[in-house]
């Protein structure tokens, strides 16, 4: 297989901490991740091969927007999310080293690290080459990890790396992450330089400012093809986009921390945006096994058959994955 390719499946990473001074991480002052000089934190990106393109604060969040994807760094956790080529799990060891060193955090609450199958892994550098290789990788650096597999194995399939254990902190957070392939090629047209003349024109062409209308918006069109955006809500919620729109490897991702009960009508709005041939969702929350039953049935959507649907509950969160096809035309 020769020609151009690139890999728009991100590798996620998210890590809570804790202080042993203070175990519910909420002492706004020393501990706060925030306090970490950005220069230090570029120098980890470049560990894991992606630039800085947009920075900006909020009163709860820094946001970057990166070559390969997004960083948010919030007082006592981070979520960095790279695609490509790049070694994200070359970041781990850094921030465990700042976090300590810059905000006295010096205890892990918890890790998530996750990624959908590639679909050319041998373009991988190590230890990105196998999910063995990642689980090895971080088993080195943390005890107690668990690794599961969500999905076909020999079809679309979904990884995570987590530790069993109960946190500590005091965290109520959820996650939806919505990851799409098969693009409309009409919809995609929107994210190349040759159709649209800036990143502000993408995201109004593709509807993206109206998804949260009241967000503040970090966006960028690259040259060629292909758009990322992070978006600040006033009450501290996040969401991201990421847009690969070539035809032979199209893909894109959104992912957003606002609340559960949202989450139907985002997924919504998003198939209409983007008209993807298959997506997975994945909806992490704390013990959201309460209303799992009536989310079985709820999380259907016209035009899409439901391939896989697992349910995992792990110490402190419950994992709902879905894997949809579109219907025959």
């Amino acid at each position: 297989m020769t020609g151009h390719f690139f890999e728009g499946a991100e590798k996620l990473l998210e890590i809570w901490f804790l202080s042993s001074n203070n175990n519910s991480g909420t002492d706004k002052g020393n501990n706060d991740l925030r306090n970490i000089p950005r220069d230090l934190i570029e120098e980890v990106l470049n560990l894991v091969n992606c630039k800085v393109l947009k920075y900006a604060q909020s009163a709860t969040t820094d946001t970057y927007v990166l070559s390969e994807s997004s960083m948010f760094i919030f007082q006592s956790h981070f979520v960095l999310k790279t695609c490509g080529e790049t070694t994200l799990l070359h970041a781990v060891q850094p921030m465990l080293a700042l976090a300590r060193d810059y905000c006295e955090f010096d205890k892990v609450d918890q890790v998530f690290y996750s990624r959908r199958k590639f679909l050319r892994p041998e373009l991988q550098k190590a230890p990105h080459s196998s999910f063995d290789h990642e689980v090895a990788y971080l088993d080195s650096i943390f005890e107690g990890g668990c690794a599961y597999v969500l999905g076909r194995t020999n079809d679309d399939c979904w990884y995570l790396y987590t530790l069993d254990k109960t946190c500590a902190g005091t965290k109520s957070d959820q996650t939806l992450e919505i990851i799409m392939t098969e693009l409309d090629p009409e919809k995609m047209k929107i994210f190349y330089q040759e159709n649209t003349s800036s990143a502000a024109e993408a995201t109004q062409k593709a509807a993206i400012d109206k998804i949260f209308p009241n967000a503040k918006i970090f966006d960028y069109l690259f040259d060629p093809c292909g758009y990322s955006m992070n978006g600040l809500l006033p009450d501290g919620h996040y969401f991201t986009i990421h847009i690969t729109p070539e035809p032979d490897f199209s893909y894109v991702s959104f992912e957003t921390n606002v609340s559960y009960n949202q989450y139907q009508d985002i997924v919504r709005k998003i198939l209409k945006m983007f008209n993807p041939g298959k997506f997975t969702t994945t909806i992490f929350g704390g013990s959201a096994a309460t209303s799992l039953d009536s989310q079985r049935k709820i999380f259907q959507y016209s035009d899409y058959g439901r391939v896989d649907h697992q349910i995992v509950c792990l110490v402190d969160y419950d994992l709902i994955y879905s894997y949809y096809k579109k219907y025959p035309s």
